[in-house]
């Protein structure tokens, strides 16, 4: 009985369904019995109950595996098989079993061609990305939209103090515009300093607010950064200066 089951039992083939529709795993597998003989079904009805067991059990994992990573597919399928299982029968039977997992031809060219698309794709979305991040940095200062508009073939000469009107808000929305590596919180943070210090219009304000920074910068143990600030603070001194003259 041993051996007419085991027979039933080696090599036995399975289509899996994958996590990509449309490819799927082939995969044989070999069942091993571990309760002595004799059964209480025929060496015939436990085979065909065993496989029956085991392809379902292959197919519920497999169908979340990926079909591009076939070596983690092997290893998740092949260690969810290997656990003891037993059929419900009096008494039971216990089994447990191996697998070969492999992609047939036509789904290795499924996988190759949907890898193409996919990285096809991700070089048009870069650089569509970066195309949209270099026209909202140039046009976030009002100059640069301005060359734009007097650039055109049909610029109206007779709109241009609209258009100068206009571009301060319209160069807002595109200063408002942030790539997603720029929406941390340490670039929000600078974006509410910058909002801070842009409320101080007077030069005497800035000085002051600049002088505390690069002092606070000092106590807290970086002296490059108070460099720095301290070179933005002279900067602001010599215009007050000329300013003044």
């Amino acid at each position: 009985m041993r051996r007419s089951a085991r027979r039933g039992l080696t090599d036995f083939e399975v289509r899996l369904r994958s996590s990509r529709p449309g490819i799927g795993f082939a995969a044989r597998i070999t069942a091993t019995v571990l309760t002595e003989p004799p059964y209480p079904i025929t060496s015939e009805e436990l085979a065909a109950a065993v496989r029956a067991l085991l392809r379902k059990a292959a197919a519920d994992v497999a169908a979340a595996c990926d079909p591009a990573d076939l070596a983690t597919a092997r290893d998740v399928v092949g260690e969810h098989l290997r656990a003891k299982r037993s059929l419900s029968t009096d008494p039971p039977v216990e089994f447990r079993a191996s697998l070969a997992l492999d992609l047939p031809p036509e789904d290795q060219a499924a996988v190759a061609a949907l890898l193409s698309a996919q990285r096809q794709q991700a070089v048009t979305d870069i650089l569509r990305r970066q195309a949209a991040e270099a026209v909202a940095s140039e046009l976030a200062d009002p100059v640069a939209l301005l060359v734009r508009w007097i650039e055109r073939d049909d610029a109206d000469w007779s709109k241009l103090s609209t258009v100068l009107a206009d571009a301060d808000k319209v160069t807002e929305v595109f200063a408002r515009y942030k790539p997603e590596h720029e929406r941390t919180v340490e670039h929000q943070a600078l974006e509410v300093l910058r909002e801070f210090l842009a409320s101080f219009p007077e030069p005497s304000q800035k000085l002051m607010l600049y002088t505390l920074l690069a002092a606070g910068m000092e106590s807290a143990q970086r002296p490059q950064l108070a460099l720095k600030t301290k070179a933005l603070l002279n900067g602001h001194t010599s215009s007050v200066l000329s300013g003044e003259t």
